[in-house]
């Protein structure tokens, strides 16, 4: 079997495996607990496990009371660590342990990095719980004024501190920060500060015992966490084995990275288990790079002390493995029906209010918009439609034209005409054809002697006079043109600029992405105010995409997925680029883990069996690249001279106003040449 080029390893495109250990544990026995840990990390090893983090005292076991102050239990558990530093070291990770340990005359609860053969470091728990069921303060002191010390501990000098990073070994951006279980409940954990000073992957080593309703307050705290310190949050807890004299445990494991969940283990396990996932440390360093309130943060908490940075070693080759975490198809349309169901809502309700505030403010109280058949003009007026019912005006006050040319469909036509009346607004027809005609005899364009050239001038003549029939009747009308253009079509310049398609006087549409369009046209046909426009909607949702400017060739209509690519590659190329700033290949890598197998993963509710497709990466590939010229070079120009309208998606607008500022004679040959030089051809 040939061996895949490293483009396919997670490793090479920043991320991080990372795994949440959830031993069986044996109550104050180092040496039965040290072997499930050594289960364990022979089993992360052969994951592809990076970094492996196990529970709150998992060496000695935490509900042990007055018996971590015995000697006899100490020293059992030093004995066990440089066999379990070792084993690290040959499995090719670190791993973090959680053990009492003895500095000078004070018992500490640390959480202790081992690699490559070697005890790296110990980082003492700072808050120690003293109410309720807890007792710390009994057995442990809190480290919270050691900073960085030496500590002797199994022979041999290492360190300790609460002031301590960890950094691997030529691997930018696997920078790891400890804490323990309480630690997190404070109202400053440390690892906020740790976070402030660098490291991107969180640590929680915790016992935490189980009572009704305190798994959700724990994965809500790691979500926030990682949200508020723009990192990624590794949470493990307790489980099966520990004494239930008192207290009851469940062995919580979650994984999560700003603010989302990749991973949650299997709770009230009886057998040891791993939560794994890829963590994007690549990702977490471009968020930070790009919110600047997170640099200027740390500027003001972090003092003067400083943290010392703790090198380790993880295996140094980068195997090649499918990603482990969840990835969205869709960037603009998540999987979860539930979820879809609230982004719908507040997508279109966010349409609805733009639309209203200006109608408010300029006091209209009619629009003018085209109506051709298609998803844009459709969702256009549905929201135009929920507007002037809210605003208690009559829909007859929205004038629609459907304005027929050379390629206009009998089907399309007929969806716009019956779409308008359905909807109760003022419907008409104006053939451009003639002015079309007209116009290509007097520039002198070879269509207007009965020769078949059907070139950019030929679609554009069209599209222009449509726009601009459109603002002479807003005029006439006392209106406002809406505009229809959407998200993906700025980003490919998929747009006739000025007096075209382009320009209107406000577009609601300019803020949602394609694909969600889709998805907000089936949300609103299921409303029982759209029974009567239902069929039809579902209908314009099964029509293919086009502008209709170029006549049929051998029965097939223009296709603009033909010539742009799929649209669904294309917003997610846009979210991933615009949003978190990656570069092509790693664009080209997720994209191939999302699509290149149609049977792996979820796709969102309702999206068509047929639609349902796969792409290769010569398929990607090629489409990027396209993408990549249209968008960095060839298409600014437009997206700098933009009408007003409403912000949506988190992926982001394209406005000069808002999340996208770019000259309009750039170049595309960074991004291409980043994509030629480590993306393969087959």
């Amino acid at each position: 079997m040939a061996e895949l080029h490293p483009f396919h390893s997670p490793r090479i495109h920043g991320f991080v495996r990372v795994g949440a250990a959830t031993p069986v544990v044996h109550v104050a026995d180092p040496a039965a607990n040290a072997e499930e840990h050594l289960k364990l990390i022979c089993k992360a090893g052969e994951a592809g496990v990076e970094l492996l983090v196990f529970p709150e005292l998992s060496l000695s076991a935490y509900a042990i009371d007055d018996l971590h102050l015995q000697s006899a239990l100490l020293d059992a558990v030093e004995v066990q660590l440089p066999t379990l530093a070792q084993a690290a070291g040959e499995a090719g990770l670190a791993v973090v342990v959680g053990a009492p340990l003895r500095h000078g005359d004070r018992l500490l609860n640390c959480a202790v990095l081992l690699a490559g053969g070697q005890i790296v470091g110990a980082v003492p728990k700072t808050y120690l719980p003293n109410y309720r069921e807890y007792y710390e303060k009994r057995w442990f002191s809190s480290g919270d004024d050691i900073g960085a010390e030496t500590l002797r501990v199994s022979g041999a000098d290492s360190w300790i501190g609460t002031r301590l990073l960890f950094q691997a070994e030529d691997r930018q951006g696997f920078l790891v920060g400890l804490e323990i279980c309480e630690d997190f409940w404070s109202p400053l954990p440390p690892s906020t500060r740790q976070a402030l000073a660098g490291a991107r992957i969180l640590c929680n080593l915790s016992a935490s015992n189980i009572v009704i309703g305190k798994a959700e307050e724990r994965a809500m705290l790691c979500a926030s966490q990682s949200a508020r310190a723009m990192g990624a949050y590794v949470f493990a807890a307790s489980g099966w084995g520990e004494s239930t004299t008192d207290l009851a445990w469940d062995g919580q494991a979650t994984i999560h990275e700003l603010g989302a969940r990749l991973a949650t283990g299997e709770r009230f396990s009886l057998e040891n288990h791993l939560t794994v996932a890829d963590i994007d440390v690549d990702r977490i360093g471009l968020e930070r790079m790009r919110t600047g309130t997170f640099a200027d943060c740390a500027r003001r908490e972090l003092d003067d002390e400083g943290f010392v940075r703790l090198d380790f070693r993880v295996r140094p080759t980068a195997s090649a493995s499918a990603l482990v975490r969840p990835l969205d198809r869709f960037p603009f349309v998540p999987d979860d029906p539930a979820r879809l169901d609230q982004d719908c809502f507040e997508a279109f309700n966010i349409q609805v209010q733009g639309l209203m505030r200006r109608m408010k403010a300029t006091r209209s109280e009619r629009i003018v918009l085209g109506v051709s058949g298609g998803l844009d003009s459709t969702q256009a007026l549905l929201v135009a439609c929920t507007a002037f019912d809210r605003l208690g005006l009559p829909r007859t006050s929205i004038l629609g034209f459907t304005l027929p040319g050379f390629a206009t469909s009998a089907g399309t036509k007929s969806n716009a005409l019956a779409l308008m009346q359905a909807l109760g607004v003022t419907g008409a027809e104006i053939d451009i054809r003639p002015a079309a005609e007209r116009m290509l005899k007097d520039i002198g364009h070879p269509y207007a002697d009965g020769k078949p050239v059907h070139d950019v001038t030929f679609e554009n003549v069209q599209a222009g006079l449509r726009t601009d029939y459109l603002f002479r009747l807003a005029n006439q009308n006392q209106a406002f043109v809406l505009g229809t253009g959407d998200l993906s079509e700025l980003a490919l310049g998929w747009a006739t600029y000025g007096v075209g398609d382009h320009m209107s006087h406000y577009n609601v549409n300019g803020g949602v992405a394609k694909t969600l369009i889709r998805h907000l046209i089936r949300w609103v046909a299921v409303r029982p105010e759209m029974l009567e426009a239902a069929p039809i909607l579902h209908a314009i949702l099964d029509t293919e995409i086009s502008p209709e400017l170029v006549p049929a060739v051998d029965g097939r209509l223009q296709s603009t997925e033909a010539t742009v690519g799929p649209y669904a590659l294309n917003d997610f190329f846009l979210f991933h680029i615009t949003r978190y700033g990656l570069v092509p290949s790693k664009v080209a890598y997720l994209a191939y883990q999302a699509w290149g197998d149609g049977t792996r993963g979820h796709w969102p509710a309702h999206h068509p069996e047929a639609d349902r497709v796969a792409y290769d990466l010569v398929t990607i590939k090629g489409w990027l690249r396209r993408f990549l010229i249209r968008f960095f070079q060839t298409s600014q120009f437009k997206r700098s001279a933009l009408p007003n309208g409403p912000k949506v998606v988190t992926g982001g607008s394209l406005s000069p106003r808002g999340d996208w500022r770019a000259p309009s004679d750039g170049t595309a040959r960074a991004w291409l040449d980043e994509l030629d030089a480590n993306v393969p051809d087959d």
